[in-house]
């Protein structure tokens, strides 16, 4: 490939000749190599190493390929796994994206091909995505996928309902954090085609030319290294749901080309001149006010009437805060049993510390901090204290504690305010490695960073 890679990709395989061509080959990319011949020494190397991309063969002794792919998206959501097969069909596919894959590449593959794939992958993991991977099931029930008893939820709800139903586009609008991929699942959940697939992109997280192979796939020899005819999202969701996330990040030439499958049900995969037909339904989310990039120029007026027909608002956290005492349960009984924590419960006071909270990152916001409470707090009751303390901690959520002033001093001009910042950011790396035991992953997932901001700064800090 003429861009050069960077990242490091764990290589999971059971056939030890394979495992040392692929090391070999991701290396002169200028990727770096972790192998693994088996999925239970994939998951203590995620543990320990800081991870961008797995790439896993499916059928293996012991722990399939799938059932890894279950167990990083429990563990390590922010990691793509990219599956191998020498089996691959387009049910397989389906099912692979269904269980959240982030791509699938077929054995015996073309170097060019399997590093397009992974410069895809790698792509997607550093654009920041909102979480689109889970357990692989869904959950059953409405009120378990968008919980809440608001009167907010409660209408969001009984629309959502009827526009199950039917077939009319559904465009899912709303702040970030607030759970439109989780209101596309329950649409897709609760209409004549659950039976179908669950299609996800993110459209944000890929440029122009990614993002067009990524919808329509591509023809054999569409472009160096398309070794083989491959499937797009949009032909993934035949007889399904497509899930367009972030539609108001989509390029005006890449618009044009869905307007045509929103409007025709059909379309030419890249490099290729059959019209391919297809039965999907269409479900887009945006954070941003489409009809500004109407006005402004960037955004189609057709598209977003095509794209407009049922609207639908997610609301903050902010607009409903009786349903944080719901969340709340919730997301500690998860993470206690994910962190192996005994149960946790919420003090009157902890709870009305909660609900006063703006939560600018909304649900997602609050389950991130939740974890980080049933990590670092001693239990089994958390106190208005206990979220005071970690509030204290959180930029954007409380103000941070005023530091006593300095005495003064003939060298005071060596106590920079760069030199106390790097003071206070060791000292938090190192309590974060302590709470965590050691455990990186978890470290920066306490910090609120990733796992590659975390090395970077044990790194500068001589920590490493």
């Amino acid at each position: 490939m003429s861009d050069a890679l960077k990242g490091h990709v764990l290589v999971v395989d059971d056939d030890p000749a394979l495992l040392k061509v692929l090391g070999a080959l991701l290396t002169q990319a200028g990727l770096t190599p972790h192998p693994a011949s088996n999925a239970k020494d994939a998951l203590a190397l995620l543990a320990r190493r800081p991870i961008d991309v797995v790439l896993s063969d499916v059928r293996m002794p012991g722990m399939s390929g799938m059932e890894l792919l279950t167990e990083v998206g429990r563990g390590w959501p922010d990691v793509p796994v990219l599956l191998m097969t020498a089996h691959g069909t387009v049910p397989l596919a389906v099912e692979a994206m269904k269980a959240g894959a982030a791509d699938f590449v077929l054995k015996p593959f073309d170097r060019e091909e399997l590093l397009f794939t992974l410069k895809k992958a790698l792509l997607h993991a550093s654009g920041d995505p909102e979480p689109t991977r889970g357990t692989g099931k869904a959950p059953d029930g409405l009120d378990s996928l968008l919980m809440g008893a608001s009167r907010a939820m409660t209408d969001v709800k009984s629309l959502l309902v009827k526009a199950a139903q039917g077939t009319a586009t559904v465009l899912l609008r709303g702040e970030s954090g607030t759970g439109k991929e989780l209101a596309a699942r329950a649409l897709h959940e609760n209409s004549p085609r659950r039976a179908g697939p669950f299609v996800k992109l993110h459209c944000a997280a890929l440029p122009d030319t990614l993002l067009e192979s990524e919808l329509f796939g591509y023809e054999k020899g569409a472009f160096t290294g398309a070794a083989t005819r491959k499937p797009g999202r949009v032909e993934l969701a035949h007889g399904g749901t497509l899930f367009l996330d972030e539609i108001g990040d989509v390029s005006p030439s890449v618009q044009v080309k869905l307007l045509r499958v929103l409007q025709e049900r059909e379309f030419e995969r890249l490099g290729g001149t059959q019209t391919v037909k297809v039965d999907i339904r269409f479900v887009a989310a945006t954070h941003q006010p489409l009809e500004d990039g109407v006005r402004r120029g960037t955004f189609r007026e057709d598209l977003f009437y095509r794209l407009n027909v049922v609207p639908l608002w997610l609301p903050t956290l902010r607009e409903r805060p009786e349903d944080i005492a719901l969340l709340a349960r919730h997301f500690l009984d998860v993470h206690a049993k994910t962190n192996g924590r005994p149960p946790f419960t919420l003090s009157e006071d902890g709870l009305r510390a909660l609900q006063a909270q703006p939560w600018p990152g909304n649900v997602r916001q609050l389950q991130n901090f939740l974890e980080r409470l049933v990590v670092l707090s001693d239990g089994p009751v958390l106190t208005g204290a206990d979220v005071a303390r970690e509030l204290s901690r959180q930029p954007g959520l409380a103000p941070p504690p005023v530091a006593a002033p300095l005495p003064p001093s003939p060298s005071s001009d060596s106590v920079t305010l760069e030199s106390r910042r790097k003071d206070v950011e060791k000292e938090a790396l190192v309590d974060a490695l302590k709470r965590a035991g050691d455990n990186r992953t978890l470290a920066a997932r306490l910090l609120g960073v990733s796992r590659r901001t975390l090395y970077n700064k044990l790194e500068e800090h001589g920590l490493l």
